[in-house]
């Protein structure tokens, strides 16, 4: 089976769980685990923070970054396709109490002026903003990436509102891989950013946040009060540092296999892609199943009959994101199946 689905899926490689069996390891509640230690001190320093914190979850350290930058009743800026917006469960509300105010951003990118013109006035009446977040890759936006230069127009918005800004980065290391902007060049204007060790990168399980001290142990209390506080961890941190000495340069290999991909699926009569918008693991694409007369729900079916797996985000729009548990081969055989079932 193809699993197309999401980078979510990929299962760790025999040299990771060796890794994980070797680390060493203590109850990280008390902060006496070693591996999980090395690991936050070496996300910290990858981007360019002072400090970092390993959490379960990328929702999590997302919710936690919300959660120590606001207090409840205050408004977030996010985008409205965007993953603490559609997948989090309303999390910030429930959790943090804030209100998001939703921005529909192109392919969930968003402008300086877009940003400026969300924030609330300084008045008696409005509700305030106080935090601005951004993701990239935009997981509902095709993978797409922001440009350097557009986040740190978008920062200097925010600083002169004197406004944090919190980056979902869940993929951020894809965006690093095609366009070759550092990780800490990124990260900059934020004062927290969250990434997933569990995607592209092919961890197991975890993410991490990093920012400042003050932040990162403000996150901390909060992760023990949403049950996020783990013990013997360092067998999972274990898996994150392999992912993150081995694992970051061999994304470039994901992007040019979506490629590969989208070049099959733009020749079926029956789908609409735009090529150029693959910028990284995410394809996006619509089916025009009205004329195959049948519906999204038929189409996964058939093509997981056939030996592949993707997602369905609406009722004619599809999505398939490549990995490292993909080959080339696997690109070559998905492409074959897509275009039989998509064809009939």
């Amino acid at each position: 089976m193809i699993d197309l689905r999401s980078d979510t899926v990929t299962k760790p490689s025999q040299a990771m769980r060796e890794a994980m069996a070797a680390a060493p390891v203590g109850d990280d509640v008390y902060g006496e685990d070693p591996t999980v230690n090395r690991l936050q001190e070496m996300a910290a320093t990858l981007l360019g923070k002072e400090a970092a914190l390993f959490v379960p979850t990328g929702i999590m350290a997302n919710q936690l970054s919300l959660r120590a930058q606001t207090q409840p009743g205050d408004e977030v800026i996010v985008e409205s396709r965007s993953h603490i917006v559609r997948y989090e469960q309303g999390a910030a509300a429930a959790l943090a109490g804030v209100q998001l105010h939703w921005v529909t951003g192109q392919r969930g990118l968003l402008t300086p002026e877009q940003v400026e013109a969300a924030i609330r006035p300084k008045d008696s009446y409005s509700i305030q903003t106080k935090l601005i977040c951004l993701e990239n890759t935009h997981n509902s936006g095709g993978g797409s990436c922001y440009a350097l230069s557009t986040i740190e127009q978008i920062g200097k918005v925010a600083q002169t509102h004197a406004i944090p800004m919190h980056l979902d980065g869940a993929r951020l290391f894809n965006a690093v891989a095609a366009t070759g902007v550092p990780a800490a060049d990124y990260a900059r204007p934020f004062k927290t950013v969250s990434f997933c060790l569990s995607k592209g990168l092919g961890a197991p399980v975890g993410s991490m946040i990093v920012s400042d001290q003050p932040t990162i142990e403000q996150a901390r209390r909060f992760r023990r009060m949403y049950g996020g506080g783990m013990r013997q961890a360092g067998i999972l941190a274990a898996a994150g540092i392999y992912a993150l000495e081995h694992n970051i340069t061999r994304l470039k290999e994901d992007h040019e296999h979506a490629r590969r991909l989208a070049l099959v699926l733009q020749k079926i009569p029956t789908v609409s892609l735009d090529v150029h918008s693959v910028e990284t693991n995410i394809l996006v694409f619509d089916v025009r199943l009205q004329s195959l007369g049948r519906s999204a729900a038929d189409i996964i079916a058939a093509l997981k009959q056939a030996g592949v797996l993707i997602n369905a985000l609406g009722e004619t729009t599809f999505r398939a994101v490549t990995h490292l548990d993909v080959s080339a081969q696997d690109i070559d055989e998905a492409g074959q199946v897509f275009a039989q079932v998509l064809s009939r």
